[in-house]
């Protein structure tokens, strides 16, 4: 079950890498991974940083100070403690993960066009279970594991999408994929 989930996940992370690179050449896997992370946790401070990206502490630094550099993150004091440093996206980082939503959504909706209903449906049902327990893996691992999962996403709330034949069923929102965004 593992290899051919391994397998059949190859394709999906193909669709993931492809807009990937199309949308954010100019950022390094590394550096994505934290802009995302910071989208999840906005005013998180570098040393949680760190730990979800599973960095050092110097190299997380280091990379926020590029990003910096490149216009995605902003540092400000934090507001309990002006020792601790808090980051932000800037506009143009959320402009850029906007974008690089709406390709990903796009290259999904061509492939999932191409499935049955039924087969989007149990696509769907195994991803969410699939969530669901690596957030409870999450939940029960030390701090130091690493791999962070997305915050809670409000597709339990009863949203609905529309897929690429019209069908409508549940979804996740834009902005919260299903477990660590991995670009």
């Amino acid at each position: 079950m593992t290899a051919a989930l391994d397998e059949a996940a190859g394709t999906l992370l193909a669709v993931w890498e492809a807009a990937r690179e199309r949308t954010t050449s100019r950022l390094s896997s590394a550096q994505l991974r934290a802009v995302m992370v910071v989208d999840q946790h906005d005013g998180i401070n570098l040393r949680r940083l760190a730990t979800l990206t599973d960095m050092l502490l110097s190299s997380a630094s280091r990379l926020c100070d590029r990003l910096v550099a490149a216009g995605m993150l902003e540092r400000e004091p934090g507001r309990f403690d002006r020792r601790e440093i808090s980051l932000h996206l800037t506009p143009e980082a959320v402009r850029l993960l906007a974008e690089l939503r709406a390709d990903r959504r796009q290259r999904l909706d061509r492939v999932l066009a191409g499935m049955t209903p039924e087969g989007r449906e149990a696509l769907l049902r195994g991803m969410r279970e699939f969530d669901e327990a690596a957030r409870r893996r999450e939940a029960t691992a030390a701090p130091e594991a690493g791999w962070p999962v997305a915050q809670a996403s409000r597709e339990r709330s009863g949203e609905s999408a529309e897929w690429a034949d019209g069908a409508t069923g549940p979804s996740r929102p834009a902005d919260e994929p299903p477990v660590a965004r991995t670009a």
